[in-house]
């Protein structure tokens, strides 16, 4: 009985704790793509060269083990530059002509996604609340500009910040403690939303809330820190920020 009542102590001290976090949420930052924006359409332009299926996902973890490995080395180079190493590489993997005519459609498709359908009723819903609307992209300042601006959802964002100001690439501590601090707020006052597992993990060891939007079938890494939040549809994934937040 004894042991009991500790350990519905505990639970209820864990509980009170994690009301405490999500009562203070001011500001949700959002992943951009493949979070927001749909790849389909760079899908399509990738399998117009190549006979492979996987092969947008193959460029795409490409990109983002160089930019992780950058980030330990302490060197930085833009998204765009390491997109295009990514991608010229790629071509030389499969034994591919690349031209700059060919380089120039593809990577200008990666500014041209369209949102998924669930993206504007969410942020919508979520700036009727108060909670400030940040988008936290790896693509350039221009670029997420460019972006949201395609998307047509660029009015429902508060502010948007780009990695190329802090020289560091998610999943980097540094990237949501320096966007954080833009906005006059401290991480526990942050929900992160993002479908990329390694994206929530530095988020969570920034001190941050996570909520995973799951947008395809995959596994979420065992071995990262579990979102506090997950749904499949990003409208029910705010109702449970809004609703945790009250």
């Amino acid at each position: 009985m004894l042991i009991q009542t500790r350990i519905n102590a505990s639970l209820r001290g864990v509980q009170l704790l994690q009301l405490k976090v999500i009562t203070m949420t001011k500001a949700v930052f959002f992943d951009m793509n493949e979070t927001l924006l749909n790849l389909g359409l760079l899908n399509r332009q990738f399998v117009k060269h190549f006979d492979d299926e996987h092969v947008l996902k193959y460029w795409f973890t490409k990109l983002l083990h160089s930019s992780t490995i950058m980030g330990i080395m302490d060197e930085y180079r833009n998204f765009g530059e390491l997109a295009e190493a990514a991608l010229e590489s790629l071509f030389f993997e499969y034994h591919k002509p690349l031209s700059e005519e060919i380089k120039t459609e593809i990577l200008g498709h990666f500014r041209k996604l369209p949102p998924y359908n669930d993206v504007q009723p969410a942020l919508t819903l979520l700036r009727e609340t108060g909670i400030r609307t940040i988008a936290v992209s790896n693509s350039s300042l221009a670029m997420i500009k460019e972006q949201l601006s395609n998307a047509g959802i660029i009015h429902l964002f508060d502010a948007y910040y780009s990695v190329d100001q802090v020289k560091k690439y998610k999943p980097f501590k540094d990237v949501y403690h320096w966007a954080a601090k833009q906005e006059g707020l401290m991480p526990q006052e942050v929900v992160m939303v993002a479908t990329h597992d390694w994206d929530l993990s530095g988020a969570k060891k920034a001190g941050l809330t996570t909520a995973y939007i799951k947008r395809k079938e995959t596994i979420y890494h065992p071995y990262y820190p579990k979102p506090d939040l997950m749904d499949t549809n990003l409208v029910d994934l705010m109702h449970q920020i809004i609703n945790t937040k009250k």
